[in-house]
């Protein structure tokens, strides 16, 4: 007999291989957590929420807005343009890999996050991780600056990834998954590099300011 609409469910069928593996994932989460905690105590809480909206979307996506406004020079366009294309690129893969594969946050997660939407109800992968690790790679290997910036770039991303275990938001192959994510998101972007004239033209979108560089300035 055929299940009768009331008694459909929205849970998916589980390969068993899969769901060992996210058992594994499970334990060697909670048994790292547990490491930290005896170790260093849970009075770096503070810290790792502090890590955790020094990473967060929205203040990376308006105050690059606010910086692309208000450094106003040639020089700065490429890296400007294309690194909030990546930002915004980051939130459209993050936002569909959590919706497909929809798996739920570790038990002792407490809903308190900032500003959060529907799919980040979901753990796989990490958002904080890839937007940390990509904005790392991308000044760090893209862009490239200086390794006196550099370093503390990598080791603020390594700190954010890290904190997402510890403040039991995301298992281990989340995070995992979202510093590969990351990173790929990065090259793609150097892939893709819009050049100077799209971006003065991209840039001539959001201001009424003439910029240098354009076919129209004067």
């Amino acid at each position: 007999m055929g299940k009768k609409s009331g008694d459909v469910s929205d849970k998916r069928e589980i390969p068993q291989s899969l769901q060992a593996l996210l058992q594994v994932d499970v334990l060697v989460t909670d048994k790292i957590c547990n490491i930290f905690e005896k170790v260093v105590g849970r009075k770096w809480h503070t810290y790792y929420k502090g890590l955790e909206i020094s990473c967060h979307g929205i203040p990376w996506l308006a105050g690059w807005l606010a910086f692309i406004w208000l450094w106003n020079s040639p020089s700065l366009y490429q890296m400007q343009v294309n690194f909030y294309l990546g930002l915004l690129v980051d939130i459209v893969i993050v936002a569909l890999l959590k919706a497909i594969t929809r798996r739920r946050r570790p038990r002792a997660n407490q809903n308190d996050m900032f500003a959060t939407i529907s799919v980040d109800k979901f753990s796989f992968p990490s958002g904080h991780a890839t937007r940390a690790c990509y904005i790392a790679h991308f000044f760090a290997r893209v862009y490239g600056v200086s390794d006196l910036l550099a370093l503390p770039l990598i080791l603020w991303a390594a700190a954010v990834s890290l904190s997402r275990l510890l403040l039991r938001r995301h298992h281990v192959l989340d995070v995992t998954a979202g510093i590969a994510v990351g990173i790929l998101e990065s090259l793609f972007i150097s892939y893709i590099w819009f050049n100077q004239e799209h971006c003065v033209w991209i840039l001539s979108l959001i201001t009424d300011e003439k910029l240098d560089g354009g076919d129209y300035h004067v």
